[in-house]
């Protein structure tokens, strides 16, 4: 079996795209960190800042770690760092035509998707912002989560026929 054409450019586009952004949240995140006063490009009012999302506390271990480790833990890691390595195994995994990691796709894809709904509504209804950021990664997340279904689908299929 080979990996359709389309698959590999969607994966790749989303997955460099997602990485962009992560890469982008970590660096306002520690921008604003080391000075308050940083404006970041995606900051374009009271109301739609992403750096006031990636410095509040959902914006480390989705505001939930804190509650298991000590906020200042290695292991309360800015949610971006989250993102950027779960676009990074999306990628390589990606490029596996292995029924492990298609299952594995699938899995933290749908574990990526509950992540965003669950941050989309803490951005909604707790931060009462719009981070652009943030709202642009849950859309990859949503798009990726399409893909990997139908990636399981189609080697489904493929055993059915040589089965």
């Amino acid at each position: 079996m080979a990996l359709p054409t389309w698959e590999r450019k969607v994966r790749i586009f989303l997955c460099v795209f997602g990485l962009f952004l992560s890469v982008y949240a970590l660096h306002v995140e520690l921008s604003r960190e080391s000075n308050p006063d940083y404006r970041a490009m995606c900051d374009l009012g009271e109301s739609v800042s992403c750096s006031k999302v990636f410095t509040s506390r959902w914006g480390r271990g989705f505001g939930l770690v804190q509650f298991v480790v000590a906020e200042d833990s290695p292991l309360n890691q800015p949610n971006s760092v989250l993102g950027i390595i779960f676009y990074t195994l999306q990628m390589g995994l990606g490029l596996s035509l292995s029924k492990k990691a298609a299952m594995f796709l699938v899995f933290s894809s749908w574990v990526s998707v509950a992540g965003s709904i669950y941050l989309a509504c803490i951005l909604a209804f707790v931060l009462g912002d719009f981070c652009m950021v943030c709202v642009t990664t849950y859309v990859i997340n949503f798009a990726l989560l399409f893909t990997n279904l139908r990636r399981r689908g189609a080697m489904e299929g493929m055993k059915e026929k040589a089965g």
